[in-house]
């Protein structure tokens, strides 16, 4: 019994199938009947038994698309175009057998052999046929193999390898062969031009550039670029400079048939003598007039000749092939050269065509487009690292009673630059100002924002302001900057003598408190407006901070992400420090750096969606030994009094080696605030690290150190305090000013 036998027919795209009516409906897939053509297929004889049907060529007329109805014949997949691999990249042979063959006796003649494409593939992975006997048995064919499988028999012998169609000759093993069509071209400039604008840096430009053309189009490229290349619209000054920025090749193992250069020695690769580092172009030169003519030429027409000694240098010109084998490209963007790409083929490989200068025109384009692109990228990127480096404090400042550590994570590497900010600022008294907010955003914009809050929070605690009025000039600044600049804000002081802390928060998370014996708390703290608001009272509340606790101020960033709201994660980051201090026993607080590395680890992979920015504070006081206070009436003899004081507290802390230094100084600046104060002035010794003495009257007007004329009998106290002292200063506050000055400890 007959049976009909249903195959799988590709359709082709190269052209109307032949006899075919324009104007039917079924366009290609109509074709004049005739009488069919074998392609692995052995048909029931028509002559007698043992005959052999001659084989059909690829343009046969006699071909059916679909099986008519009562044919005893089958059919026959015409001959298509091969499927595109991965990302479109043509399919290149890999040196095996050609499939397909009819018979080992019966070479192939004219056409492409039955179930193999041009591109040296199965055309579908199966081919349809039936043995000789008539069984009617489908054979599976792999792509690349030789015949269908149970093909092989008594009397058959392999096929020999497939002759290149250009050059009749047979393709070598593991060699790329060119590109044989159009569509070809076309599959290959697509998946290039993908591959090369998947990149987003330089690198990975240039890197996608090599990996797409090597060994697809070429066997070796050369990438130079302008040294230094020039960013958006400048105009670039000094001569042309092109530097080798990247070079690839097939790899030595799969190239046995010669280099590029005649080198004997296989170390360093025949690749690296072809370029040299770096070549300035000459204005007039032949190099210069190949790259303002913009598009690929020959290396072997004379103006691309003349021009090769100049970009490889002169001894390195005779390792390229002779002729058509390697194609300049000019790499052109903004309107101006920004490289050039050597393109190389092999002796071994068809030299170039006329059609590959468009596909090598279309590489460069594309490349130079790219290039361009994330230079400007990569500028704005350091724009936005300096932005932000310079709007946060460079170093840390050392305060006396007080240890710090802070930690800065942008949202993301493609946004790194933000609204949050954190501040340390010294005050007067040895106390110190601890800042942190955060602007809404991340855009420049928000930084900038950033920048002149964080200026004016500096100015407002150079005042010696209380942190609520410091809160309120900050919310009546953001309003003057727009209408919808909006941030939050909290601004601490802590008083190292005192061992308290004063607070006021503007819409920020609470503080977080970690005890000495390793217990963590969240600090109330009046939750107030945000700064931006306008109209709203801020509200500051004194604390204890007893010496060994730790402080952590953040930003929303660490406690809120889309996974967690704000009051999980604080709570969350309370048990991770209580956790963290059980590490180091209850009498010794957790190292701070470690602290702050232990606290961002508590973020998981999709837990950070802002920025990130940490203040922690370790409060080590001042001990009220260490501290020695008193209060002088402005007279004449306030001076006098002050030395003896000063003499008899050096004495008790076994300071003596200071007492005639300490005694001249004292001297000095008590007798300039006596002089012009109408209430009492205060005198403050603290010794910590170095011996601190504070001097504080009424009087806001600040001094200034001058030079003294002979003929003038005062002028020359604040010149004896800045020729001795370590350090000095003089610091406005609400009440009036105090002029310290600092003394090493012997």
């Amino acid at each position: 019994m007959d049976s009909t036998r249903v195959t799988e027919h590709p359709t082709s795209f190269d052209r109307p199938s032949t006899g075919a009516d324009p104007t039917d409906p079924r366009g290609a897939l109509l074709r004049t009947p005739g009488p069919p053509r074998a392609s692995g297929t052995a048909l029931p004889a028509q002559g007698g038994a043992g005959q052999t049907p001659p084989a059909a060529g690829e343009d046969s007329p006699g071909a059916f698309e679909h099986s008519q109805p009562g044919a005893e014949q089958a059919a026959e997949p015409d001959t298509h175009r091969p499927r595109p691999t991965s990302e479109g990249v043509p399919v290149q042979p890999d040196g095996g057998q050609p499939g397909g063959a009819p018979s080992g006796d019966t070479p192939p003649t004219g056409g492409v052999p039955g179930g193999v494409t041009s591109g040296g593939a199965a055309a579908d992975g199966v081919s349809a046929g039936t043995s000789s006997t008539g069984g009617g048995q489908a054979g599976l064919v792999r792509p690349g193999s030789g015949a269908p499988a149970g093909a092989a028999g008594p009397g058959r012998r392999a096929a020999p390898p497939e002759p290149d169609r250009r050059t009749g000759q047979p393709t070598a093993p593991g060699r790329p062969t060119p590109m044989r069509r159009d569509g070809d071209r076309l599959r290959f400039v697509g998946a290039a031009t993908r591959r090369i604008a998947r990149g987003m840096d330089l690198d990975e430009i240039v890197m996608g550039l090599c990996r797409a053309t090597v060994p697809t189009f070429a066997d070796a490229i050369l990438v130079y670029l302008r040294e230094p290349l020039p960013v958006g619209d400048e105009r670039p000054t000094g001569p042309l400079v092109l530097r080798l920025r990247r070079t690839d090749r097939i790899p030595a193992e799969r190239d046995t048939e010669g280099g590029f250069t005649p080198a004997p020695q296989p170390e360093p690769s025949e690749l690296e003598t072809v370029g040299a580092e770096l070549c300035e172009v000459r204005p007039g030169s032949a190099l210069a007039e190949v790259l303002r003519g913009v598009r690929p030429v020959f290396t072997d027409t004379p103006a691309a000749r003349a021009a090769l000694p100049e970009l490889l240098g002169e001894e390195r010109d005779f390792a390229l092939p002779d002729g058509r084998r390697a194609i300049l490209a000019p790499l052109r963007g903004r309107r101006r050269v920004i490289g050039a790409a050597l393109f190389l083929r092999g002796p071994e490989r068809i030299a170039f065509e006329a059609d590959d200068l468009l596909v090598a025109a279309q590489l460069a384009t594309h490349s130079a487009l790219g290039i361009d692109k994330a230079v400007l990228y990569g500028r704005e990127a350091y724009i936005a690292d300096e932005l932000q480096r310079t709007m946060l404090p460079e170093n840390l400042p050392r305060c006396t009673g007080v240890r710090l550590a802070s930690r800065y994570l942008p949202a993301a590497e493609t946004a790194r630059v933000g609204g949050d900010w954190y501040d340390a600022i010294p005050l007067p008294g040895s106390r110190v100002a601890l800042v942190v907010g955060d602007v809404m955003g991340h855009s420049m914009t928000s930084a900038a924002i950033m920048g002149q809050l964080r200026t004016t929070a500096q100015t407002l605690a150079g005042l010696d302001l209380p942190p609520q009025e410091v809160l309120h000039h900050l919310d009546e600044q953001a309003q003057r900057l727009g209408t919808d600049r909006m941030a939050t804000c909290l601004y601490a002081v802590y008083d190292p003598v005192a061992h308290r802390i004063t607070v006021a928060n503007a819409g920020h998370p609470p503080p977080v408190l970690l005890h000495l014996g390793g217990h963590a708390e969240v600090l109330r703290v009046p939750a107030g407006a945000p700064i931006g608001v306008g109209g709203v009272d801020f509200e500051a509340v004194e604390l204890d901070a007893p010496a060994g606790a730790t402080l952590l101020l953040y930003t929303d960033g660490l406690v809120e992400s889309r996974l967690r709201d704000v009051w999980t994660g604080i709570e969350q980051l309370r048990e991770r420090l209580a956790a963290t201090a059980q590490l180091t026993g209850p009498d010794h607080p957790p190292p701070l750096e470690a602290l702050c590395d232990e606290v961002l680890d508590m973020l998981g992979p999709g837990d950070r969606d802002d920025d990130i920015a940490l203040l922690a504070a370790r409060f080590d006081g001042i001990a009220p030994s260490d501290v020695a206070y008193w209060f002088l009436e402005p007279e004449d003899a306030a001076p006098g009094k002050a030395r003896r004081l000063a003499r008899r507290a050096l004495a008790r802390w076994g300071m003596e080696d200071l007492t005639d230094a300490v005694e001249l100084l004292v001297s000095e600046v008590v007798t300039n605030a006596v002089r012009y104060a109408s209430k009492p002035v205060t005198l403050r010794l603290l010794r910590t690290d170095v011996l601190r003495c504070e001097v504080g009257d009424d009087v806001p007007q600040l001094p200034r150190l001058r030079q003294a004329r002979a003929t003038d009998e005062g002028g020359r106290g604040l010149y004896l305090v800045n020729r001795l002292a370590r350090r000095w200063g003089a610091t406005r506050l609400s009440t009036g000013k105090v002029v310290w000055f600092e003394l090493n400890r012997g």
